[in-house]
């Protein structure tokens, strides 16, 4: 069971990278992360900031997305950049941290439903280009894993987050084609079971409606991530079975833009609420849930992404202190 309490999903406002890892450590510092910062542009982006990750499949940007490319270029440039530079930041803020880290990439589903094959549809419309894509990804991301180990050597434990939202897609068949005309074929249980464990045990996070609890349980997920507003009723048995079987439940309380916030005991109410409708014991609450906002925080202003991550924290002490009452 984790200790994490409270952290952020990723992307951050604004372009300053060195000011948004200085407040992740400052306002999360129990599960600390490496922020996105997509205001930067191509290649600050979820999907062009992991395919900078790729192994031996490089991309460029078109007028369509990001496409299958012959070789490295600008785009694919530019994404590497940012990324080092950001890897250069985590480690000058970083370099005497002692505890678990978390990075986020996208995962392979939702990745392969945005990059375009070099002469053809979406890479999700060929599973050979699938597979393919799933373990470059994976490669890929044991040496980014690896390179944050050697910079930062008091990390304790890195927790990968694979950010899928567009996995309930994936599986209902509602992945538009890239014409847009069309919709790609479903993709069957069994295949996204199978890809999970080239990540290790990842925590995956999707913020859209239909999140497919049961199979990343069976997958071996090491927790889920979701909006808490995207929760209904008919999810409440496969999220008993996931917290009987030990795993956390990252849920997002705290919206992902500027609104004004609640005190901490009215943001931690659905984390409550639901514990207490499933029946749990109480003081397992807090080592099971992980709060943190909705979603990303780039469409946020600065002051008001450090407000939210504060909030988490300050609604993660209501969980440990008084489950009983919000």
């Amino acid at each position: 069971m984790s200790t994490w309490e409270a952290t952020g999903v990723g992307s951050h406002p604004g372009e300053d990278h060195l000011e948004a890892i200085k407040l992740v450590f400052g306002e999360v510092p129990g599960l600390p992360y490496l922020p996105e910062l997509p205001a930067r542009g191509v290649g600050a982006d979820m999907v062009g900031r992991t395919a900078a990750l790729l192994v031996e499949l490089p991309v460029e940007v078109q007028p369509s997305g990001w496409r299958l490319s012959d070789r490295p270029g600008r785009d694919h440039h530019r994404a590497v950049e940012h990324l080092r530079r950001d890897l250069d930041g985590l480690e000058e803020i970083g370099h005497d941290y002692t505890g678990p880290l978390k990075l986020q990439v996208c995962g392979p589903w939702t990745l392969a439903s945005s990059i375009e094959l070099k002469y053809g549809d979406k890479m999700l419309s060929d599973p050979g280009a699938v597979r393919d894509l799933t373990a470059s990804l994976a490669q890929g991301v044991a040496d980014h894993c690896a390179e944050v180990r050697r910079r930062l050597p008091g990390v304790t434990e890195i927790v990968l987050q694979l950010d899928e939202p567009g996995l309930p897609g994936v599986l209902n068949g509602t992945v538009p084609t890239a014409s847009g005309f069309g919709r790609l074929a479903a993709v069957e249980e069994w295949r996204v079971e199978d890809s999970l464990p080239l990540f290790g045990r990842p925590v995956v996070h999707c913020c859209a409606p239909g999140v497919p609890f049961g199979l990343l349980r069976r997958a071996g997920a090491q927790g889920v991530s979701v909006d808490a507003a995207m929760l209904r009723r008919r999810d409440e048995d496969a999220l008993g079975e996931l917290f009987e079987s030990g795993m956390p439940l990252f849920m997002g309380v705290v919206p992902g833009r500027d609104t004004r916030l609640p005190d901490a005991s009215r943001i931690a109410r659905p984390a409550v609420e639901l514990w207490r409708r499933l029946g749990f014991s109480p003081d397992r609450l807090a080592s099971q849930v992980v709060l943190t906002p909705a979603c990303g925080l780039a469409g946020a202003s600065p002051a008001y992404a450090r407000a939210a991550l504060a909030a988490c924290g300050k609604a993660a002490q209501v969980l440990r202190d008084d489950p009983a009452n919000d």
